[in-house]
């Protein structure tokens, strides 16, 4: 699970370990590429996940669709043939990362619809983190299905393709929501649960690998490679 990738803001900014480094993004993907194993977008991913095929693969996601992961993780996914999900946040293309700004996060502009359909032209996915990046858990259901479903139905109109990759903003989701997002059409999604996917984990409640600024690569593959992470909730 990444979020932006580019240079970190100045110590002390809030969040700040939610931006990998471009040249510590690249070294982390290449020493996988290194030990054998393909980088997958959720997509790509599922028929491991659901037992069909067998492999050494992984999982890539990007929360929010940063500008600064189209600039510098695509060039580095591109030239080792993975593909990766971005979860994009539909009412803010070409916009920034307004939920962060009572927090004292910086603005960090996101793709724009331009960009968002080139990445999906270079075969990355595009998925849905709702229309406009609510804690799902804690609004009407009105509001939430509202926002699972048409942000689906937007994007997919976007790209004239389906869409299958769901993110819940801030981890926030209840059993009720994962049948919301089932019942929308989507065929997984993902938590800020951390840890590694086991074979009977519920495909809308998969877990991801938490990398931050912080992760040298000697953890990022332990991160990856071993099954020490404890499950829990991530910030």
């Amino acid at each position: 699970m990444y979020h932006q990738v580019g240079v970190p803001s100045p110590r002390g900014t809030p969040y700040r370990g939610l931006t990998v480094h471009p040249r510590d993004f690249a070294r982390q993907m290449t020493w996988m590429s290194r030990l054998g194993y393909r980088g997958l977008s959720m997509r790509d991913l599922m028929p491991y996940l659901r037992g069909d095929a067998s492999g050494k693969v992984f999982g890539i996601t990007f929360d929010d669709g940063y500008r600064n992961v189209f600039e510098n993780a695509l060039p580095v996914l591109n030239r080792l043939g993975f593909t990766s999900t971005n979860y994009f946040v539909v009412h803010q293309f070409d916009g920034g990362n307004v939920w962060d700004a009572k927090k004292g996060v910086p603005h960090s502009p996101l793709m724009s619809v331009d960009e968002m359909r080139k990445w999906a032209a270079a075969g990355q996915e595009v998925g849905s983190h709702t229309l406009d990046h609510v804690h799902l858990s804690e609004v009407s259901p009105e509001i939430a299905y509202q926002q699972i479903a048409q942000s689906r139905m937007e994007l997919g109109a976007l790209l004239d393709t389906e869409i299958g990759a769901f993110c819940y903003p801030y981890g926030s989701e209840t059993p009720g929501v994962r049948e919301w997002v089932r019942k929308a059409g989507y065929s997984n999604a993902t938590t800020t649960v951390r840890g590694l996917v086991r074979p009977d984990d519920d495909l809308f409640g998969l877990p991801r690998v938490t990398v931050a600024r912080s992760t040298n690569i000697f953890r990022f593959l332990q991160k990856c490679l071993t099954r020490l992470e404890d499950r829990r909730r991530s910030g």
